[in-house]
């Protein structure tokens, strides 16, 4: 009984017979301009239905009045953009109008004959309502009365049911919305994972070389290293800050990112900053890298950023051999050093996961794991073009 009587207490039931009314307003007008020719609403609403802004407003009308309070995707706001979103337009406002009158005369007749009938189970005759016109009076209509408000309340909730089952079917987005849908929040997965690897990079880069470099000037307990280790520090904390707050920048999608996301033109400083940790690194650079195109190049700056990140946490100050090639629209990035006795090999690491990611992005191929002559390596090759 409880479950029964639960629509009479929901908002949505009210807003959807506001809804199913709406129609009826037309209706009314033409009514008083000539209520002889009552087909004409229902021919008018076929030119309406074609225009294109139509499916918007309808969509807005169904959000608002069929799903009160909610945020349902069923309904499309957009104009119609093709023929058969227009043809759906027409189909719904067809259905919208015939719902409407369906609704108007449950709402009208069927109060009317519960007076009726309450009339008659009260000695009185009724005369204006044709199935009761030759009724006698009697007690017994008294328990017929509350039928029609029984059917009135099932009428109600049955056809805004209905309505919203129609407004999601012919309302509801194309395909060519749908898919649009689709590749939008694919856009945005990817850009999440494409920020997620950014942080993971930078701050893991800048972390591992403030560890590193921490231990070593504790370790050398010589005032002039320990002053090189913080300034190594500082300058690596600072370039982390700026990749922090130009990645901020875009979630926040208030402003544009603060500064340019970095190059295998700066790799200078990844070098660098390996070095000042205690690593010897032996760097080779070899072609135009002028002549990347820009995401290549990003990415590139990214995959060596981490290969040195993974030198430092994984092996230590070890001598470093790095390679970057650019030949015939290609680019070749190397990194071998030899691993410590005792430590484990990084074979499973996020990091290693990450740089073949962004390498299988690109349409490259990375090779990570030992080389046969007791060194690691991560040798990854991106097409440049």
């Amino acid at each position: 009984m409880v479950r029964f009587l639960r629509p009479l207490f929901r908002g949505a039931t009210y807003t959807r017979l506001v809804y199913l009314w709406v129609p009826m307003l037309v209706v009314s007008v033409w009514a008083l301009i000539d209520d002889t020719n009552m087909w004409v609403p229902a021919a008018l609403m076929i030119p309406v239905g074609l225009v294109p802004a139509v499916r918007t407003g309808e969509g807005v009308q169904a959000r608002w009045l069929l799903t009160p309070g909610e945020d349902d995707e069923g309904f499309s706001v957009a104009p119609s953009t093709t023929w058969r979103d227009r043809l759906r337009t027409v189909v719904w406002l067809e259905g919208r109008l015939l719902l409407g009158l369906l609704t108007a005369g449950a709402c009208v007749w069927l109060p009317v004959l519960t007076v009726a009938l309450v009339r008659l189970s009260a000695g009185h005759r009724v005369d204006d309502i044709p199935v009761l016109r030759d009724a006698a009076p009697h007690w017994a209509y008294a328990l017929l009365a509350p039928l029609p408000l029984l059917g009135l309340y099932g009428a109600v909730v049955g056809l805004g049911f209905l309505a919203t089952a129609g407004a999601r079917a012919l309302l509801g987005p194309s395909a060519a919305e749908r898919l649009a849908a689709l590749e939008e929040r694919t856009e945005q997965l990817l850009e999440r994972n494409r920020i997620a690897r950014e942080l993971h990079d930078s701050i893991g880069h800048a972390l591992t070389v403030a560890v590193v470099q921490a231990g070593a000037a504790r370790a050398a307990n010589s005032p002039e290293f320990t002053d090189r280790a913080l300034t190594a520090i500082e300058e690596t904390g600072r370039a982390a800050l700026e990749d922090l707050e130009r990645v901020l920048g875009v979630l926040r999608e208030a402003r544009p990112p603060v500064g340019a996301r970095p190059t295998l033109a700066d790799a200078d400083r990844l070098l660098e900053s390996a070095r000042a940790s205690g690593a010897k690194v032996d760097a080779e650079v070899s072609g135009p890298l002028d002549t990347l195109p820009g995401p290549v190049s990003r990415e590139g700056y990214r995959i060596l950023q981490e290969a040195l990140t993974n030198v430092l946490r994984h092996a230590g100050a070890v001598p470093t051999r790095v390679r970057v090639e650019v030949a015939e629209g290609a680019l070749t990035l190397q990194v071998r050093n030899p691993l410590p006795d005792g430590r484990a090999a990084p074979g499973r690491g996020s990091g290693l996961r990450g740089i073949r990611e962004r390498a299988a992005l690109l349409g490259g191929r990375a090779r990570t794991g030992p080389d046969g002559a007791g060194d690691w390596e991560v040798c990854v090759e991106l097409p440049g073009g």
